[in-house]
């Protein structure tokens, strides 16, 4: 069948056969196309899944952990890039790549910006070149703690190397892309793979093993965030900012309750019924490679202003729903649910 007579339909009436224009698929609009980078990680994986779910058509790119059904790309080849986003002609791309680990950027600095920096560069310039709304998720990281809340037109000033890597990708985001959404977000935990993945999820490890006693960091004030609401505050900030080229800039979003990695190991025993006794806090700065901000809290005044409707979720609620996979009664959940 040729491609119009795919859009013809057969319509019967006594004594008379007729093909005529298929209105409904005339009508059609072309689902609107997103790219997200990084969708092997934590964060990418639940911002391809929120598009699809509303019916966006959407790919995702991953590098050496690429799978089935998502692009395998080496953000750091321009090449790649440019022929990536030549092809697939994006209406939005939301860039969630990045080394994110403060300790490992502090080891493999010319790596870590190569990322975080370079190929931030490269999408930012293709994305204005084709015309696309460009979306860089960056970190709270990008202040010093001193002085919390920090509000979008606050002056950063990074403590480590991952967090001026992410400052310098916000920069030259801009720069080149100066119809680009900057969106920094706190620390993030989701649905993950494996327990480790996450800062956050990562310290049930310690929360299980309840037959010795162990110390969790209680200086640290952190405000973790789930995925799935950064992911829905990207389609919607895409969605709007699509019908309204004003909205632009630097915008903040975390969730509300601050924690301590301590605070959230008990939270997790809490939310799993077991005991959290031989969790002890530690109130002396931890040792680390990398410095962190003592609070790094973010103002998320001028995001609240557009009512896009996403109210993070509790705490509890949410590393409930991410922690059941790994605990012990884990096979009777997934016979029951799945």
């Amino acid at each position: 069948m040729s491609g119009a007579a795919a859009h013809l339909k057969i319509v019967f009436s006594p004594g008379r056969v007729q093909l005529v224009q298929d209105e409904e698929e005339e009508d059609m609009v072309p689902a609107p196309r997103v790219l997200v980078t990084g969708a092997t990680g934590l964060l990418g994986r639940a911002v391809l899944r929120e598009f699809q779910r509303a019916g966006w058509s959407a790919t995702g790119t991953g590098y050496r952990r690429a799978r089935p059904r998502l692009l395998r790309c080496d953000l750091t080849d321009e090449d790649a890039v440019r022929g990536l986003i030549q092809e697939f002609k994006p209406d939005v791309i939301v860039h969630c790549a990045a080394e994110r680990r403060p300790d490992v950027v502090e080891r493999h600095t010319d790596a870590a910006v190569n990322l975080n920096v370079h190929a931030t560069s490269t999408l930012a310039k293709e994305a204005a070149l084709c015309g696309c709304l460009f979306i860089y998720i960056s970190t709270d990281y990008v202040f010093d703690g001193r002085n919390p809340p920090y509000g979008e037109d606050d002056a950063p000033n990074p403590l480590n190397v991952y967090g001026r890597s992410k400052l310098e990708g916000e920069r030259e985001t801009l720069r080149h892309c100066p119809g680009a959404v900057v969106l920094r977000v706190p620390v993030l935990f989701g649905e993950v793979e494996f327990v480790a993945e996450s800062a956050v999820t990562s310290l049930w490890l310690k929360v299980e093993s309840s037959e010795d006693t162990c110390t969790l960091d209680h200086v640290l004030q952190r405000f973790p965030t789930d995925v799935r609401d950064v992911a829905a505050v990207c389609r919607k900030l895409s969605q709007r900012a699509r019908q309204d080229p004003s909205i632009r800039g630097i915008f903040h979003f975390s969730a509300k309750e601050q924690m301590t990695k301590y605070e959230m190991g008990v939270a997790m025993a809490q939310a799993f019924h077991l005991p959290s006794h031989h969790l002890l806090p530690l109130t002396e700065l931890p040792a680390a490679s990398a410095p962190r901000p003592i609070n790094s809290q973010l103002n998320c005044s001028r995001l609240e202003l557009l009512d896009l409707g996403v109210e993070p979720r509790t705490f509890s609620s949410a590393i409930a729903d991410c922690l059941w996979p790994f605990t012990a009664d884990k096979r009777w959940r997934q016979t029951v649910f799945h």
